[in-house]
């Protein structure tokens, strides 16, 4: 395994992206073009090569103090006291891979100074259904919440009242999100999600980073994103600005929508039980009034008495 990070010349002149990396991992490494040598003012967007060049031109050479993959993400950390340390993430859009190299300056950029609360959402303790597609699930690890995992009829998480699903939320990268819509993907997804009392879609980025997308055009998307909205106005599209606040905004909605739903559902019992009235049982006095009272006249009315000196003169 080779033990050193590598960065050459892009020998391809029509390639936008002017650099080759070898990440020393695995038997013969992994190489992708990249945009530039290090990850120093934003994210890195990276593409995997056919190949390390045999004749390749090699701008440093660096030595690598580890370099282990985690799920989706590779951890770089080279012997060097500055600019150490790097991340690469692999992700799916569009159908195709893509890779973005960050490092912990870039990330802390993007990453808002907030602590996310661990108190319960709405007083619950939620137990979430996963969808057994979800690749890289959240866990809710600081959140009050069980998981299990299971196929949904739509959407990535959810709860459910009285074993029926009854709020769900679709999670989507920013690129992931700009793909699905301008496929035509997304709208089927949000025409299942409508179909639930309650739905949403939610994204692990700013709103702004659509327009600074590389493979799509940002007026193209935000404009998709618009008619999306226009179209499905019971399924909100909800811009979180990472993963983390990603996660804390799915576990507090879904506790939310339970709360509301299940007090909306114990008002509707209780208001069929007064229109059904009070189930009394007549008693046979008030059923049955006394004859007596009502079909012998009385002979001390003024009308008798009337009618009796009529009949005497």
């Amino acid at each position: 395994m080779p033990a050193d990070l590598l960065i050459a010349r892009n020998p391809d002149p029509a390639s936008s992206l002017p650099f080759l990396v070898r990440i020393p991992l695995g038997a013969g490494g992994i190489v992708v073009k990249s945009r530039a040598s290090w990850p120093r003012e934003s994210k890195v967007y990276c593409h995997r090569a056919d190949g390390w060049p045999a004749d390749a031109e090699i701008i440093e050479q660096l030595p690598v103090r580890s370099c282990s993959r985690r799920g989706p993400a590779i951890d770089l950390v080279l012997e060097r006291p500055r600019e150490n340390r790097s991340q690469l993430v692999i992700t799916q859009a569009r159908g195709r891979e893509m890779i973005f190299w960050q490092s912990p300056r870039t990330t802390k950029q993007a990453r808002p100074a907030v602590r996310v609360p661990t108190a319960r959402a709405s007083g619950l303790v939620l137990d979430i259904l996963v969808d057994t597609a979800e690749k890289y699930p959240y866990t809710f690890g600081h959140q009050q919440a069980s998981t299990r995992r299971r196929r949904l009829p739509a959407g990535d998480y959810a709860v459910e009242l009285d074993e029926q699903v009854v709020a769900a939320v679709e999670r989507k990268t920013v690129e992931d999100l700009a793909s699905s819509l301008l496929s035509g993907k997304l709208t089927y997804a949000l025409a299942e999600l409508s179909g639930l009392p309650r739905a949403a879609v939610v994204v692990e980025d700013k709103y702004s980073r659509l327009f600074a997308l590389t493979h799509a055009a940002g007026a193209r998307v935000a404009e998709a994103v618009a008619e999306a909205q226009a179209r499905f106005p019971s399924v909100p599209i909800v811009f979180c600005e990472t993963r983390p606040l990603a996660q804390e905004w799915v576990y507090r909605w879904l506790g939310a929508c339970l709360a509301e739903l299940t007090a909306a559902q114990a008002t509707t019992d209780l208001e069929t039980t007064f229109a059904a009235g009070p189930q009394t049982r007549e008693t046979p006095a008030e059923s049955h009034p006394n004859p007596a009272r009502f079909d012998q006249p009385d002979s001390s009315a003024p009308g008798d008495a009337v009618t009796d000196l009529a009949g005497r003169s």
